[in-house]
């Protein structure tokens, strides 16, 4: 849920990536991470173990601050992906107000995002967290590689579900950043239908939206010049 000071005129989103083990998680905060603006993002927290890539979670916070002094901050977390560390992604879930789903690509990796994409819905079950109003993406990651699932089958899932889909090949940056904005637009609509954030201190969600998009740019532009 959401997190509102109406004192400190702040506001804390929290987004959560999640999918199964090495569907490239991890990857999409990192590339994330290097494309925000330095002077408006946090430092990017990375715990590895020898069993998995991520055993806690990343953490991105990114800051925004309105015209009208609002302060919204975008977290962003990943979970491990192995089954035996379920408790610690049901851990992370709590309090989420998005998530990316991030599906591995390759038709042999099916069954693997089938189970893990099970595993998030009854977790968010498990937090008390209504999954039919819980904003979803899913990227369909690592689509450089071969045996991968054709575009018309991607077409065809997002034409049966509601969650929309990115294609990506995060290790090259493509995909990353059109799956993060999706996410964060449709929770952007969310929190505000819930909590009237536009109406109690004038924040639209293209303002928002257009700020992290300057973000973006301004890193992008200090990648160049260097």
């Amino acid at each position: 849920m959401v997190q509102i000071d109406f004192q400190q005129r702040e506001v804390a989103i929290k987004l959560v990536y999640y999918g199964p083990a090495l569907s490239g998680k991890t990857t999409n905060l990192q590339m994330l991470h290097e494309r925000v603006d330095p002077s408006a993002r946090g430092r990017l927290l990375t715990l590895d173990t020898k069993d998995d890539r991520t055993l806690f979670f990343d953490l991105l916070p990114i800051f925004f601050k309105s015209k009208s002094g609002l302060t919204i901050k975008v977290r962003l977390f990943t979970v491990p992906g192995q089954v035996i560390h379920n408790s610690t992604r049901r851990l992370v879930l709590q309090g989420v107000d998005g998530v990316a789903f991030i599906a591995d690509s390759r038709v042999a990796e099916t069954q693997h995002n089938n189970e893990s994409y099970a595993n998030l819905k009854a977790n968010l079950k498990e937090n008390g967290i209504d999954t039919a109003h819980t904003p979803i993406v899913i990227q369909f990651n690592k689509r450089d590689l071969p045996g991968i699932r054709s575009d018309a089958e991607l077409a065809n899932i997002a034409a049966r579900g509601r969650e929309p889909i990115y294609p990506a090949s995060a290790i090259a940056g493509e995909g990353v950043v059109e799956t993060f904005f999706g996410l964060l637009g449709l929770t952007w609509e969310s929190v505000d239908s819930r909590y009237q954030l536009a109406e109690r201190f004038g924040v639209s969600r293209d303002e928002f939206m257009a700020s992290l998009e300057k973000q973006l740019r301004a890193a992008a532009g200090a990648g160049a010049a260097r």
